[in-house]
């Protein structure tokens, strides 16, 4: 029976209408305390609902929750948290068979073959808050706004009026990652989002499928607001989760002024493409003298032929240039990188050590973004590329890409076996410095490159730049 089949009989607003049950679930955000909980949380309990949050992450599954939720929603923001929801739809239906499911985030609506196939009822993308609060009202019985888009499924773009996030009943921030400065103090770490989407259309980016070149801002008082309960909570140190930073700058400056104003001790950090980096160069001793501590930086290759097929709208030598500048303003720089792709060869992998080294960025780079292998989701803009077309096989709905093997079988096995090296080495907490190095070696074995004689700078461990002390996935 369709969930909305009763609203309209007779009774039915009396029968229905009841606080409803909630409970959000987050597999994975990155070792944060999930915004996608708590942003979505204080929708629904300002409408008088009961909602429960649960990261697994960091906690187990709370049954009892479960087995009474008229709503159970899943925030799935990237791949790796897709995955991981995916395997825990049978066990908790098993808990609860008369629940509504839903997905929301990033990859509800890429991966709605896969959720369907399950049995989720509603997925929604883009601007998720408005369709969840409009979901649990008509489960309530009570009608719901006007909707763009229907009620079991679709992507919103509206411009929302965010409200500050409830972070109440989600685990204590110090049980999250932590910051770690050089000389190993370590700090506590907020994490909010100034805004979403982004305004640029690079050709890997699963955003692009869900907002093909919008953003939306979050109010400035919201923003603030979140800080200052994090703060409250103990955050010493805030993560601005924004997929870049500088999509409006006049947005983000002012924040970062009035966030220094409030709070002169505190250090935060940012995502910002290498071609805002430049283009907004003289906006870099404002973020230093804000507190910004560090930059992210989605770099993915140093190899221009690359950088052009994936439409990232930089170059090699724009990267060289944003090390300088940043390294001349006192912020440290940590590039991420998309290594393995149809186009990675052994000699442009193997520049990209070289280059890491020479520019003294090898403690600036988690081991893991010398592993990355590209990803082709649903909707991808890969599939524009005739050779990518001839190279990857059917969507795989269970792995939730288009599965592809480099020309060269060679490449794919140097892949798996830095993927071993990375995590052999996450196991055995060897430093950064160590892990390049195992790294090198191996790319160097793959590639029939003989490295006895050729002995390596020395390096040093990681502990001379600030980083946070859980790796990430995508």
């Amino acid at each position: 029976m369709n969930l909305y089949d009763n609203r309209n009989r007779p009774g039915a607003r009396r029968r229905y209408n009841r606080r409803v049950k909630i409970v959000l679930i987050s597999t994975y955000e990155l070792g944060r305390q999930p915004f996608g909980l708590a942003s979505p949380a204080a929708w629904l309990r300002q409408r008088g609902h009961q909602v429960t949050c649960l990261d697994l992450s960091r906690q187990s599954l709370d049954e009892q929750a479960l087995k009474v939720a008229h709503l159970i929603a899943f925030y799935v923001p990237m791949h790796t948290a897709t995955r991981l929801t995916l395997v825990l739809l049978d066990p908790i239906r098993r808990l609860n068979r008369n629940a509504h499911f839903c997905a929301y985030g990033l990859y509800a609506t890429l991966s709605e073959e896969s959720f369907r196939a399950q049995g989720v009822t509603s997925l929604f993308g883009g601007e998720f808050e408005q369709s969840l609060a409009d979901l649990a009202e008509h489960l309530s019985g009570l009608p719901a706004a006007p909707r763009m888009h229907p009620l079991d499924s679709g992507v919103s773009l509206a411009r929302l009026r965010f409200q500050v996030p409830d972070r109440s009943g989600l685990p204590p921030l110090r049980s999250y990652a932590h910051l770690i400065l050089p000389g190993g103090e370590h700090r506590t770490v907020g994490y909010t989002e100034a805004s979403r989407g982004c305004k640029h259309l690079c050709r890997h980016c699963p955003i692009v499928s869900v907002y093909n070149g919008v953003f939306r801002i979050v109010d400035r008082e919201v923003v603030l607001a979140d800080i200052r309960q994090q703060v409250a909570a103990g955050a010493e140190h805030i993560t601005f989760g924004d997929p870049d930073f500088f999509n409006g700058t006049g947005h983000a400056i002012p924040l970062v002024e009035e966030f220094y104003r409030e709070f002169p001790a505190l250090t935060y950090d940012a995502t910002i493409k290498v071609e805002h980096l430049l283009k907004n160069a003289d906006l870099l001793p404002v973020l230093r003298n804000t507190g910004c501590l560090f930059i992210v930086s989605a770099v993915e290759s140093l190899d221009d032929t690359i950088l052009q097929k994936l439409e990232k709208g930089h170059t090699r030598e724009d990267f060289f240039r944003v090390v300088e500048n940043c390294r001349c303003d006192g912020i440290f720089l940590q590039p991420t990188f998309v290594p393995f792709t149809p186009w990675t060869t052994f000699e442009n992998y193997l520049d990209l050590f070289e280059q890491l080294r020479r520019l003294d960025l090898v403690d600036a780079v988690a081991p893991i973004q010398l592993a990355i292998r590209l990803l082709i989701p649903a909707r991808s803009r890969l599939l524009e590329l005739a050779d990518v077309r001839q190279q990857v096989g059917p969507f795989d709905a269970k792995a939730l890409v288009y599965p592809w093997k480099h020309l060269n079988p060679a490449i794919d096995r140097l892949a798996e076996e830095v993927q071993e090296i990375v995590a052999a080495s996450e196991q055995h907490k060897r430093s950064r410095a160590a892990t390049f190095e195992r790294l090198w070696r191996a790319a160097n074995r793959a590639a029939d490159r003989c490295i006895e004689e050729e002995a390596p700078p020395p390096l040093v461990s990681h502990a001379t730049v600030p980083c946070l002390n859980e790796p990430w996935y995508c």
